[in-house]
């Protein structure tokens, strides 16, 4: 069965459609994912550079930003930088470089997502949809504290030993899964699914998340005590680890980033598939 992509009643917290901005130079490009975005529901707003694009969202606050890696002037991950010092808009970083590098630079700028042209247009609404989702104010859960760890889903609020931590959207979503999920290990594409809410896409995406998610919660991110690679599975957040034991050794099996279990997640043993791993 087709899906329709025709007016979704997408609507933002203030009850009207939520604001994009398309940021491409390629003016063919930009038309159609206007376009798309358009019947969908969405009010769209168009730069063709990094100047214009910083001075449009500034002029008006965009509900999330489709922005072009390679752009004349200031190129995306610039953009996408000084974006989010402003506010934590929402980013969907479009590029023609198929590089792994190059994608997990833009998400460690602060890009929630990243398509690699060329690419589909419904694909891309539906990747807009999902981030927005992910944005959008739902009934919120109660805050919840895991030893050294507290999040507050209201204020989007996470602390390590009552300091702030400086999370991206997706890293506060992936550690709030993991707080209420303690002691379970869930594989990348189970995570892409739950987290993002995707039912198929690059599994590297999880992979760079959970790695920048460790830098900023573990003691030593080369040897994970909270989040553990699980060889042959994917990931488990330990409880314990934030406890007041978490100094202790690591036990065997556990899979820690230096043993033999640190490719668990992301090597063939958790099974991605071919198929699953196209943006």
């Amino acid at each position: 069965m087709r899906q329709s992509y025709e007016n979704n009643g997408a609507v933002d917290a203030g009850g009207g459609p939520p604001h994009v901005l398309v940021v491409d130079d390629d003016p063919t490009v930009a038309e159609v994912v206007t376009s798309y975005l358009h019947r969908a529901g969405y009010t769209v707003d168009r730069a063709g550079d990094g100047p214009s694009a910083l001075a449009r969202a500034h002029t008006r606050r965009p509900d999330l930003v489709v922005l072009d890696l390679m752009l004349p002037g200031v190129d995306g991950l610039e953009v996408c930088r000084r974006l989010r010092a402003r506010t934590p808009v929402p980013v969907i970083m479009l590029t023609a470089r198929g590089d792994e590098d190059d994608r997990v630079l833009g998400l460690e700028r602060g890009a929630d997502d990243y398509v690699t042209k060329p690419f589909s247009p419904r694909e891309l609404v539906l990747r807009v949809e999902s981030v927005l989702r992910r944005t959008r104010p739902d009934p919120v859960p109660d805050p919840v504290r895991v030893g050294r760890l507290a999040l507050d889903p209201a204020a989007r609020l996470a602390t390590r030993d009552g300091a702030p931590l400086s999370l991206t959207l997706r890293e506060f979503d992936l550690l709030a899964f993991f707080l209420r999920h303690p002691g379970r290990a869930y594989g990348r594409e189970e995570l892409m699914s739950e987290v993002w809410g995707w039912e198929f896409g690059d599994l590297s995406t999880v992979t760079v998340h959970i790695r920048r998610l460790r830098a900023k919660i573990e003691d030593d991110p080369a040897a994970p005590r909270a989040i553990r690679t699980v060889w042959g599975v994917g990931y488990r957040f330990e409880a314990d680890a934030n406890g007041p034991g978490a100094g202790e050794a690591n036990l065997p099996g556990t899979g820690d980033a230096n043993g033999p279990g640190a490719a668990g997640a992301d090597g063939p043993g958790e099974g991605d598939r071919g198929a699953d791993r196209r943006a």
